[in-house]
C-alpha cells in the first residue's frame, strides 16, 4: 500500500515522501497514530500545493534574510569595556551582548546562538563576527571593542 509520511519515521521515510508499506503495518500503525495517510490522488494534489507553499516560502525569507545581511554588513558596531591597569580588557565580549546592541541601536533583532564567535574577543580593537540569518546565508559584522 503506498502512503504518504505526515511526519517523519524512523527507518521508513520523512515527512512529505510516499512510500509504499504493507497494508497491516499502514493500517494497524501508521494511520492510526496520523503518521501516514494513504496515497490517493487527492493526497498527493494535496502534498504537491504543501511543497509548493514550503518552496515559496523558502524563497521569500531567504530574500529577508539577504536583505537583512546588507544591512547588517554595513554596520560597524561599537562595543566598550572596563580595562585594568596595564590597559587589558577584563571579561570578554559576548554574543549576547551583540545581540543587544544591535537591537538597541539598529532595531535589529537576531538571536544570540545565531551568532558565531570563532575566536574569543577579549582585546580592544576589530574583530570580524559571523551571524547566521537563513540556511546558507552568513552576514559577517565588524566589531570595535573600545576602552570604556
Amino acid at each position: 500500500m503506498k502512503v504518504i509520511l505526515l511526519q517523519d519515521v524512523k527507518s521508513l521515510g520523512k515527512k512529505g515522501q510516499t512510500v509504499n508499506v504493507s497494508d497491516g503495518y499502514a493500517t494497524n500503525f501508521l494511520i492510526p497514530r496520523k503518521l501516514a495517510v494513504i496515497a490517493t490522488e487527492k493526497s498527493l494534489e494535496i502534498r504537491n500545493e504543501e511543497i509548493k507553499k514550503q518552496e515559496e516560502e523558502d524563497k521569500k525569507r531567504r530574500e529577508e534574510a539577504l536583505a537583512l545581511k546588507e544591512k547588517i554588513e554595513a554596520i560597524k558596531l561599537e562595543l566598550k569595556a572596563k580595562a585594568g591597569k596595564d590597559g587589558k580588557m577584563f571579561g570578554s565580549i559576548s554574543s549576547k551582548q551583540i545581540a543587544d546592541e544591535l537591537k538597541n541601536k539598529y532595531d535589529i533583532v537576531i538571536d544570540k546562538r545565531k551568532i558565531s564567535i570563532d575566536v574569543p574577543i577579549n582585546t580592544f580593537g576589530h574583530t570580524l563576527v559571523k551571524v547566521e540569518l537563513y540556511r546558507g546565508v552568513t552576514a559577517t559584522i565588524d566589531v570595535n571593542v573600545t576602552e570604556a
